[in-house]
């Protein structure tokens, strides 16, 4: 049974069984509050070295589908949040990524919002969950129910290395960053 995480909550990602897990499904998800509307929203993963977003390169989102180490993949853009379940869908191999990686940040942006004149306000049922890739079973599950009215970008969670475990951390921050390179820029 997947965990319910508050916001500021940590668990360790573990199979049921206790044991390791080697892949992961970030999947993200939310809807337009108001119906005939469509919002594009960009989930990014952000791999970090000592915690800190070291290159460009390291910025996985829908212009850029792969790590260079083939451990992380974004795997595709959506361009309206229509639909039931996952928008968009990051996928982690931990067995994958090299060793000096110890984090690894999610984060939302709405494309082009100021030009548009779109927030998080104008969207609902937002989520952040972990699945283990393998089984396909849920671990966990954090839904944003703050109010983000006048938010055009969202730090929705972490995934971090701790005394040799995966743990993922529900952030859950609103931010008025426009572009992913500008929230990139807040873990630089």
């Amino acid at each position: 049974m997947a965990v319910s995480l508050q916001k500021g909550q940590k668990v360790e990602l573990r199979k049921s069984d206790g044991s390791s897990l080697k892949r992961v499904i970030v999947g993200l998800g939310w809807d337009v509050a108001v119906k005939g509307h469509s919002i594009d929203c960009d989930a990014s993963a952000f791999a970090c070295r000592n915690g800190k977003l070291m290159n460009s390169s390291d910025i996985v989102y829908f212009g850029h589908l792969k790590h260079s180490s083939g451990s992380i993949i974004h795997t595709g853009d959506n361009l309206t949040g229509a639909g039931d379940g996952d928008d968009e869908q990051i996928i982690v191999d931990f067995s994958k990524l090299p060793q000096d990686y110890d984090k690894i940040v999610f984060v939302v942006n709405i494309y082009n919002s100021k030009q548009r004149r779109q927030h998080f306000g104008m969207i609902q049922n937002a989520f952040i969950r972990i699945v283990d890739a393998e089984s396909n079973t849920e671990l966990c599950k954090y839904n944003l129910t703050e109010d983000y009215d006048q938010m055009t970008a969202m730090i929705f969670g972490e995934i971090y290395l701790r005394n040799g475990q995966w743990k993922f951390n529900a952030i859950g921050q609103g931010t008025k960053d426009s572009s992913v390179d500008d929230l990139a820029a807040r873990f630089r």
